[in-house]
């Protein structure tokens, strides 16, 4: 499932347009992956965003560039609205991805839902794709012995031959004849962000990527990334914070996604690959899921930092970044640190 968001002519009388399509759907899987009770996220059907469903796209341009985005194990295409809805509005088109076997659960319109198989399972499969043995684990019968994140970057593949078909029909989308495939980008967190890289190792239409606090997958570490890159993580310590906490970060994750991150950044090619660290910064502080429940901070899910602000932080370079490679437009964010952002330990090639 693909959901699209883009930027709007401004007509009064719009209607705001649901956080959650699929509310019940979503919540409950939410409520499921962290063993809470179904009604923990049932507000959340109530939300609404800055969004308006099926709106005329704004005259500003001819077309927009693409930035396709990519969720963790367990979520959701909407589960990053704050960044999403900020790109939107400075003249992206975001198509976020829901895949089967990734997302908590996916909703198709006849009716069908596909629920992710048991976190041990799918984990597995995430394994062989960073660290492959000799024995690897199957799907559906099938051995897999690269994984499982090759068949899940063939979605964003099948992803651009989609917009390609919608741009070509004017009677497929409001969208048809605005959408610039020359200018495609890809950007995702943790499971997302290792299913972005191999999209981006294995399709060269995918033009910038950007990659959120994750491990690189096997495939990338032999060949590197051609294209421009970020990486966007934490220090050791602060997973270490986050481990004492609420649990898991062993410091073989630790080390896995440290170390993976950095050497394909160190053997990028210089001029275009940045290396971010936001101390004090938890896992879900990259997503919107802070701000669903006071639970979250009980749980220790969320790290000693203003939120807001580091949404904001972390909007700041992501814009930069894509306005620079998809846009070539200058950003002088990218040049050095940051005196305006001093809680980022930046780093580019």
């Amino acid at each position: 499932m693909a959901q699209l968001w883009y930027p709007a002519h401004k007509e009064p009388g719009g209607h705001a347009a649901p956080y959650l399509p699929n509310a019940p759907t979503t919540t409950r899987a939410l409520a499921r992956l962290m063993h809470l009770p179904p009604s923990t996220f049932a507000h959340l059907r109530y939300v609404t965003t800055h969004a308006v469903e099926d709106a005329p796209v704004a005259q500003a341009e001819q077309s927009y560039p693409v930035l396709i985005y990519l969720t963790g194990l367990g979520g959701f295409r909407d589960v990053a609205m704050c960044q999403i809805q900020e790109l939107a509005s400075h003249g992206y088109i975001v198509v976020g991805l829901d895949q089967p076997g990734a997302a908590g659960s996916v909703r198709f319109p006849d009716g069908r839902e596909i629920r992710m198989p048991a976190v041990e399972r799918i984990q597995a499969l995430i394994d062989q794709s960073l660290d492959p043995t000799e024995n690897p684990p199957s799907l559906g019968g099938r051995p897999l012995p690269d994984g499982i994140l090759p068949y899940l970057a063939q979605d964003v593949s099948f992803t651009i031959d989609q917009l390609a078909n919608l741009d070509a029909d004017p009677t497929s989308s409001p969208l048809a004849g605005h959408v610039d495939l020359a200018h495609v980008g890809a950007f995702g967190f943790s499971l997302g962000a290792m299913v972005a890289a191999e999209a981006a190792h294995l399709d060269p239409r995918v033009k910038a990527v950007l990659m959120i606090d994750a491990a690189m997958p096997a495939n990338v570490m032999k060949s590197g990334l051609q294209q421009p890159s970020m990486w966007m993580t934490r220090p050791a310590s602060t997973m270490r914070l986050e481990r004492s906490r609420s649990g898991g970060w062993t410091e073989r994750d630790i080390a896995q996604t440290l170390n993976t991150m950095r050497e394909v950044f160190e053997r990028h090619r210089a001029g275009n690959a940045y290396f971010l660290q936001m101390p004090g910064m938890f896992h879900i502080n990259y997503t919107d899921a802070p701000y669903y429940s006071p639970i979250t901070r009980q749980l220790g899910l969320t790290g000693p930092v203003n939120g807001r602000h580091m949404h904001d932080v972390m909007n700041a370079y992501t814009l930069a970044f894509f306005d620079a490679y998809l846009k070539s437009r200058s950003a002088p964010l990218l040049k050095r640190p940051d005196k305006r952002h001093p809680e980022v330990e930046f780093e580019g090639r």
